[in-house]
């Protein structure tokens, strides 16, 4: 299971163990359940403190459970986690073996006093580079308190279960067998849901804080960049996003960012955040701007948090990113995460054998229609304009795959569905106005991005399509208050211009707090 580099890297990961771990595996004659053996007697082999029982009577087969002996930790993968839950294992035995997690003691306490039952059951696919995120929160949780119980469960493994559910994206977390949230979701994100008070906790420190010289609004490469210039020139910096790393996390694979060959969106957001943190910026994470208010008599920018705070500042740099755009029919929003979706990647493990529909011809949608049809029985890609817009070379390969059908000049005007899932897509010929319905089981949505400024209408001023307008140095109308990255009119939405965007207007807005500040 393991090459020889992967088990030299393991086996150093498992030093740092320093207590016990069982591993009980549940498994029958079948061939994943030998290929499971096979991986945990290689992970057993390769650290004294870890022990391998076969005598599990999980439900679910092949499954496994980590443990220390007379432990209360309960915790279990059923399937086999490689891909992109390799590391969730890794760190899975790193802290049921008693190494410390990187989480602040704040957030660990938080969770070791959680009351009540917690049963978390987690859908997740091995291409799902948002799953982990999940799953490692649940497992550390599972760790620190006996009252939490975690299965992650591969989703394409167990297609039966998914059937029966009806789980149509992942990551999909139930909590005692009632949907808990899909989606990407953090740490202090899922303990905050359950930790009822904590928003208002949170808000009232947000109140307390003094005002800043320089707070970025989003944490994606834009506003991280921005929150690094600002905190080298030594002022009073604070970053507020909802979700650090952005737009970053759920991107596959990024192979354009220079000096940095190949990567992965939830890799650079990691690394994105650990170098903020290498400076003294005060970063609040899990924090949705609500409003940019009039400034104070004092001259101060005033933001309101949704969880209503307010957080004040001598500038503001606006890095809200964008979102996924929707293509507003009827049936959309009512067969979300029902077969509707918006990520191949995560999800196309999931529609495994079925008929799919990705609408948008452009990179991101040729490419998902190339990835999709490796899984999937039959793919038809609908484009709206006369052509598809991709790159040539990925229109070849889409044109050389004999399961993918491409039809243009196509208005997609309605999702059907039989109430529970998604069961067809109604389109119209422009060229035409024909009337045609493709029965299916899933819709992939790529037909670009939407600036997230909705909460800026009637402040700054912004274009038609919603984006921020911005002079060289990314000054929006208001001075003092700047904007950088995919929310704003610069073109071309790439990671490493929304990174120099981000740079750029930090600086400006330090060149503005030294102009304002000046004695006359």
């Amino acid at each position: 299971m393991l090459d020889a580099t992967l088990k030299t890297q393991l086996k150093a990961y498992l030093e740092r163990v320093t207590q016990p771990i069982e591993i009980v595996a549940s498994l029958d004659d079948g061939a994943k359940s030998r290929e499971l053996h096979d991986l945990l007697r290689e992970i057993a082999s390769l650290s004294s403190l870890i022990t391998l029982r076969e005598d599990g009577t999980d439900a679910r087969v092949p499954s496994f459970s980590l443990n220390r002996p007379n432990g209360e930790i309960s915790l279990r993968f059923a399937g086999i986690p490689m891909g992109h839950e390799f590391t969730s294992l890794v760190l899975a035995l790193l802290q049921v073996g008693g190494h410390p997690s990187k989480a602040s003691a704040e957030l660990i306490e938080q969770i070791a006093g959680l009351e009540g039952e917690f049963n978390f059951e987690t859908y997740f696919s091995l291409s799902c580079q948002n799953c982990p995120d999940v799953v490692q929160a649940l497992n550390l949780m599972a760790v620190l308190n006996p009252n939490v119980r975690h299965v992650a469960i591969d989703g394409a493994l167990f297609q039966a279960e998914v059937e029966s559910r009806q789980v149509m994206a992942v990551p999909s977390v139930y909590l005692n067998g009632e949907v808990f949230g899909q989606g990407r979701m953090g740490l202090e994100e899922i303990v905050a849901k359950l930790d009822t008070g904590s928003s208002a906790r949170q808000a009232d420190k947000l109140n307390a804080k003094d005002a800043f010289d320089v707070l970025v609004i989003g944490g994606g490469p834009a506003g991280a960049a921005a929150a690094i210039y600002a905190a080298r020139k030594g002022i009073r910096t604070g970053v507020a996003a909802e979700r650090f790393g952005g737009q970053v996390l759920d991107t596959m694979a990024i192979e354009n960012f220079i000096s940095v060959q190949e990567t992965e969106g939830p890799k650079l957001a990691t690394a994105l955040e650990e170098h903020v943190k290498q400076y003294d910026v005060d970063i609040m994470n899990l924090q949705r701007a609500d409003a940019l208010l009039p400034a104070t008599d004092g001259g101060l920018h005033q933001v309101r948090m949704n969880s209503g705070a307010t957080l004040k500042a001598k500038t503001v740099i606006l890095a809200t990113g964008a979102r996924w755009r929707e293509m507003n029919v009827p049936g959309e929003k009512e067969y979300r995460s029902r077969g509707v979706a918006y990520c191949p990647h995560c999800d196309g493990p999931l529609f495994k054998g079925k008929r799919v529909a990705v609408i948008g011809g452009g990179n991101s949608g040729v490419e998902a229609a190339i990835d999709l049809a490796g899984i999937v029985a039959q793919v038809t890609l609908i484009e709206f304009d006369s052509q598809l817009r991709a790159d040539a070379v990925l229109q070849r390969k889409l044109h050389s795959l004999p399961n993918v059908k491409v039809i243009t000049s196509a208005l997609t005007t309605e999702v059907l569905g039989d109430g529970q899932k998604v069961n067809g897509l109604r389109y119209k010929d422009r060229t035409s106005d024909a009337e045609h319905e493709l029965a299916l089981e899933g819709i992939f949505v790529q037909i670009g991005l939407l600036p997230n400024t909705d909460w800026l209408k009637g402040t700054v001023e912004l274009t038609p399509r919603g984006e921020i307008i911005v002079d060289a140095k990314g000054q929006t109308n208001i001075p003092g208050v700047f904007a950088a990255g995919d929310v704003t009119t610069v073109p071309y939405k790439q990671i490493v211009i929304a990174v120099g965007e981000g740079a750029k207007a930090s600086l400006a807005a330090f060149d503005h707090l030294i102009r304002t500040s000046a004695p006359a």
